[in-house]
């Protein structure tokens, strides 16, 4: 059975776990490595920041009751989700520290049930994210954990052994898979593990076959060393990927709001986090090339989404609002950018034969040049996404148009972060 990606444009994802706890270490810039840098590599900044800030003795381990979660409202998510526009959600069922988000049979005494929260964070989001929106559920799910005795008594022996899928992982996907019934499966966390390691091709054959999801599941990627970028319903290629050109195959740029960590940060400064313009434009240039954007927003320990993330969302779906016709459901053009005018990049509806042409500098001179349209005389129409009347268009000598939009006040419209125009019957 062969899937390819369902879910037009759009995106959230979000990592939540014990190691939010962890929200300021030493000098890291991206707290999911904390843990890495103090136990595995134990850089002094690090071990000397647990020792001054933490008692005597102190595990990771010993984050788990702090990882309290009395804030979480599975509904309020759901709400703030789906007033960003998206349309697929994705979030982190376990990260390559091995605490799961529902009471998972093999993660004894280190997950959500058992540890801190003592909820089924999955489940409650899945049924919130179900029953109050449209969007797909998914859930990320870490292949490897980092210090799992099983996977590095594996590792030891050149994988040689599979005690670590064949105990741990294997039966984690296909309990949350039977349980929850994500529609996106993400995988993560090779280990440096070949796909045969992981038994992926046994796994998956089941998941497109015979599971409960099979007639709608979409995975990635990243199903063993030397997969990613190469198989999978969409490419991921690498964390925050975006090629600026268009690819043959499906892919996502996964990305972060906040510009340096995938997790909470109290020490975040404001301009850490990306602007809405810049948001916007991350979003246009990748839906231009044939990606879907997925982005990640970092909770807090007590389960509260950030209020800068909550408005970078929500500013998102008041863009969407006006401009969304230009980003779901369109496909590249033969044109990713324009040839002429810096920043402009295309979409294109062939059903309806509309391309989309989008930018982000309100032009002074009261006229758009475009490089790459060709205009027919009597038949193409050009209009701007929020305004009702056509805009007067002129062709170029050579080829492309010139837009005048001069009887438009750019105060006029409820924001200034980017337009769309829509041209009919344009080649």
């Amino acid at each position: 059975m062969t899937h390819t990606i369902c879910f037009e444009q759009l995106f959230d994802t979000f990592i939540w776990d014990v190691f939010t706890l962890l929200s300021r270490c030493a000098d890291t810039k991206d707290v999911f490595f904390c843990r890495w840098y103090w136990q595995k590599e134990k850089r002094d900044a690090y071990v000397t920041f647990m020792k001054k800030n933490y008692p005597p003795g102190f595990t990771y381990e010993d984050f788990g009751p702090l990882f309290t979660a009395e804030f979480f409202d599975a509904n309020q998510w759901a709400d703030i989700f789906s007033a960003s526009g998206a349309k697929y959600i994705v979030l982190t069922s376990k990260h390559h520290e091995g605490f799961t988000l529902w009471g998972s049979k093999y993660s004894w005494a280190w997950n959500s049930v058992d540890v801190g929260p003592r909820r089924d964070i999955v489940a409650e989001l899945a049924s919130s994210i179900r029953n109050r929106t449209t969007l797909h559920f998914g859930l990320y799910h870490s292949l490897f954990e980092w210090f799992n005795p099983l996977f590095l008594d594996d590792a030891a022996s050149m994988f040689m052994k599979n005690q670590f899928p064949y105990h741990k992982t294997l039966p984690e996907l296909y309990e949350i898979v039977n349980k929850y019934h994500p529609e996106i499966l993400w995988s993560d966390g090779d280990g440096d593990a070949p796909d045969t390691y992981w038994n992926s091709t046994g796994f998956l054959a089941w998941l497109y076959n015979d599971s409960p999801v099979r007639d709608k599941i979409v995975t990635n990627d990243r199903w063993g060393a030397g997969t990613i970028c190469k198989h999978g319903g969409y490419y991921t290629c690498a964390d925050r990927y975006n090629p600026g050109h268009l690819l043959s195959h499906k892919w996502e740029n996964c990305m972060t709001i906040d510009k340096q960590s995938w997790g909470y940060r109290r020490n975040a400064q404001f301009s850490d986090y990306l602007t809405i313009e810049e948001l916007i434009k991350e979003l246009v240039e990748t839906v231009s090339c044939g990606g879907n954007l997925l982005v990640n927003v970092g909770p807090t320990h007590d389960g509260r989404i950030p209020v800068i993330f909550e408005e970078r969302l929500r500013q998102m779906g008041t863009w969407l609002a006006i401009n969304e016709d230009g980003i779901f459901n369109t496909k590249p053009w033969r044109a990713q950018n324009d040839s002429c005018t810096h920043g402009i990049w295309y979409t294109f509806k062939p059903n309806e034969d509309i391309v989309y042409a989008i930018f982000f500098n309100w032009p002074t001179s009261g006229t758009l040049m475009l490089g790459e349209p060709r205009g027919v005389l009597g038949k193409t129409k050009v209009a701007l996404l929020g305004y009702a009347e056509s805009l007067p268009w002129f062709p170029l000598e050579k080829k492309g148009i010139i837009v005048a939009i001069s009887q438009l006040s750019f105060n006029k419209f409820p924001h200034r972060w980017g337009w769309t125009l829509a041209i009919t019957h344009a080649s």
